[in-house]
């Protein structure tokens, strides 16, 4: 047993590797796309963007959240697509692959079935949001601790992102953005851990001390009793200690 938290914080921290290179190489491609992009005067934006009710851009879905129509479309969207991806994705790569799927297709469609006007719609920000939403309540569905206190400093620090999905906003794709979000947040229960709670540890039974005088049995018991209460399976802080030693922090 005394094994099992090395193993699980060297486990976390190999996702975390994983995690922070996939969201790099990610990166990384939609700069080079950019260029790609940039020197043909933007003609792949154009070609490869999602318009409202066209069957013909519907496959389109999947190649709009690697294109941006400016430099200053793309850096807008740098920062936060690796924060919160690199947050989606430590806590498994594979999980992250299908949630990103999940929030290209809803942000697509909603922009597909509901955007007005004949325009082409591009850009990772609808990725954004849905890993933004799935970080935000994934500590609630999986029941992990330091998630769900992740989860809460998202939120509050950027609350504000909600107003750009909502009507309001020129020249922003309201609608990719809220239906990234819907798609996060249906993520986070799809893909949410199923394995359950380790049992926890049992206390260890008081020691026979027949034999010795009263004075130390009742020592015993109290030493026993003080174990239970501070760190037994019913104390609320007891997830949390798991948590934490899993990371490797108690």
């Amino acid at each position: 047993m005394g094994d099992r938290p090395a193993t699980d914080s060297a486990a976390m921290i190999a996702e975390a590797r994983k995690a922070f290179f996939v969201m790099f190489g990610f990166l990384a491609v939609v700069w080079l796309v950019q260029l790609g992009n940039f020197a043909d005067d933007y003609a792949p934006a154009r070609e490869y963007g999602v318009v409202s009710g066209d069957l013909d851009t519907l496959p389109h879905i999947l190649t709009a959240p690697f294109l941006h129509w400016s430099w200053a479309h793309i850096e807008s969207n740098s920062g936060p697509l690796f924060i919160f991806g690199f947050l989606a994705a430590y806590r498994g790569v594979l999980r992250f692959l299908g949630l990103s799927l999940l929030v290209a297709v809803t942000s697509g469609l909603a922009v597909w079935f509901f955007e007005g006007g004949n325009v082409e719609t591009v850009g990772a920000s609808g990725l954004i949001f849905g890993y933004f939403g799935y970080v935000v309540v994934r500590g609630l569905f999986d029941r992990h601790l330091i998630d769900t206190l992740i989860g809460v400093v998202m939120a509050a620090s950027f609350a504000y992102m909600l107003t750009v999905t909502v009507p309001g906003t020129p020249g922003v794709s309201w609608l990719a953005h809220l239906g990234g979000l819907i798609g996060g947040l249906v993520g986070a229960w799809l893909f949410r851990d199923r394995r359950g709670k380790r049992p926890a540890a049992q206390p260890p039974a008081p020691r026979d001390t027949t034999g010795t005088t009263g004075t130390t049995k009742t020592i015993s018991t109290t030493k026993t009793s003080s174990t239970t209460q501070n760190t037994g399976a019913d104390h609320p802080r007891a997830d949390l200690h798991k948590e934490l030693g899993d990371l490797g922090l108690l």
